[in-house]
C-alpha cells in the first residue's frame, strides 16, 4: 500500500464497517471495511493512488470516508 495511505488509515483508526449490499445481479453480501482495505493494499500503484486522491479530498472537506469505502465495496462486488 502506498505510504499516504498507510499513514492515513493507521492515523485515522477506523471502526470496522460490515455492510450488506446487493450485486447487480441480486445476490446479497456481507462485506467488512477489513476487506475493503485488503483490496487497496493489494490494487496496482495507479489505482491506490486515484483511491488516495479521493480520500485526501474527502479528509479535506471533514467527510466520512465509510462512505467511500462501502462505496468500494460495491465495486468489489459487482467486480
Amino acid at each position: 500500500m502506498i505510504p499516504y495511505l498507510k499513514t492515513f488509515f493507521a492515523e485515522k483508526d477506523l471502526i470496522e464497517q460490515n455492510w450488506t449490499l446487493t450485486d447487480e445481479q441480486g445476490a446479497t453480501h456481507i462485506i467488512g471495511s477489513a476487506v475493503v482495505l485488503d483490496h487497496i493494499a493489494i490494487a496496482p500503484l495507479a489505482e491506490q493512488e486515484a483511491i488516495a486522491n479521493v480520500i485526501r479530498r474527502i479528509d479535506y472537506a471533514n467527510g466520512n470516508v465509510n462512505d467511500f469505502l462501502q462505496h468500494l465495496a460495491g465495486a468489489l462486488i459487482n467486480g
